[in-house]
């Protein structure tokens, strides 16, 4: 089963999927080894790999580390057309549907086109909305863009709408790394609603209790990395309420 089949079949399922977000520059091999063994052992689903701007960190070596560290899915999160390795599963071919940067919709799609081709790695087409945090993050200022303000539930769920009809396999709600305030379940909730296709929530997620509760919300995918980085420890309880949060629909 490849990796975007078991995200449309927990969809359908009504089951939820806990993922964790791992920055390289944040993960040195001592610490990263740590945090491998606090995903295998804590019922992690599945791994991202990505950041807004890289420093340090050969993307490649990276995500061949972590794949020797877990047999978790490994799925590039890219900030850039740099951050694509063939020792991935898979990758998130993020459009900003949310903005209005053409280099976001497409333009670093045409550079990253050959690339993906020749790499072997499963390509999910997903629509990347940022929304409002309550601070500007990395990822906004990065993306030169305006995010889809925190209480505008309709433009968000309108957003969604457009970008499954554009064709998109995936929606991803983010706050955005270092963000004040998640995404609302509110919001979760009318996006959802609109929604054929598995829907993926991350940004600002610190607490159990703000997982549990975005994921019976809607959330399909619910996506944590800081607040993991300051407490590996977190990701047994977060994956085990995310497991067990019941959709509205259930």
């Amino acid at each position: 089963m490849n990796i975007l089949t078991s995200f449309e079949t927990g969809s359908e399922k009504l089951s939820k999927q806990f993922a964790v977000l791992l920055d390289p520059d944040s993960y040195p091999p001592s610490k990263l080894g740590r945090m491998l063994d606090a995903c295998n052992r804590g019922g992690a689903d599945l791994i991202l790999v990505g950041g807004s701007l890289l420093l340090h960190t050969r993307v490649d070596d990276f995500v061949a580390a972590v794949k020797a560290g877990t047999g978790l899915p490994v799925i590039l999160f890219p900030g850039s057309p740099g951050q694509i390795s063939r020792h991935a599963d898979a990758i998130l071919l993020l459009s900003l549907i949310s903005g209005r940067n053409p280099d976001l919709l497409i333009g670093r799609h045409v550079e990253a086109a050959p690339l993906l081709r020749d790499s072997g790695l499963e390509v999910i087409p997903t629509g990347y909305m940022l929304i409002g945090s309550g601070n500007t993050t990395t990822a906004q200022y990065i993306s030169n863009s305006f995010p889809i303000p925190g209480d505008k539930n309709g433009i968000a769920a309108c957003t969604a709408l457009a970008g499954q009809m554009l064709g998109m396999k995936l929606i991803y709600l983010d706050a955005g790394s270092g963000a004040r305030e998640h995404v609302s379940a509110a919001m979760v909730s009318e996006v959802k609603a609109q929604l054929r296709i598995p829907l993926a929530v991350g940004g600002g997620i610190r607490s159990v209790e703000t997982a549990s509760g975005l994921a019976t919300a809607g959330a399909d995918i619910i996506v944590a990395g800081n607040a993991l980085e300051e407490d590996p420890g977190l990701i047994a309880a977060m994956a085990g309420a995310v497991h067990a949060a019941a959709s509205p629909d259930a």
